[in-house]
């Protein structure tokens, strides 16, 4: 199965809002665990390792060609 890499969220912007608000009142550790808390609790709903590892390149490779989007 490939990575979904176009827009397929319902309701983006109030996702947005809630991750904002998630990390509100939060130092940068304790920010950076709930996103790797995250990550790990994704991951785990994905089931597929193909498909994470294709998010992993596909997040990696923004940082490689110099444009952090």
């Amino acid at each position: 199965m490939p990575l979904t890499t176009t827009p397929n969220l319902a309701r983006p912007d109030e996702f947005y809002q809630a991750l904002i608000e998630v990390h509100a009142g939060l130092d940068r550790a304790q920010s950076e665990a709930l996103n790797a808390r995250l990550v790990l609790l994704l991951a785990n709903h994905v089931g597929d390792a193909e498909v994470l590892v294709q998010a992993l390149q596909a997040a990696r490779s923004s940082f490689d060609s110099g444009s952090e989007t």
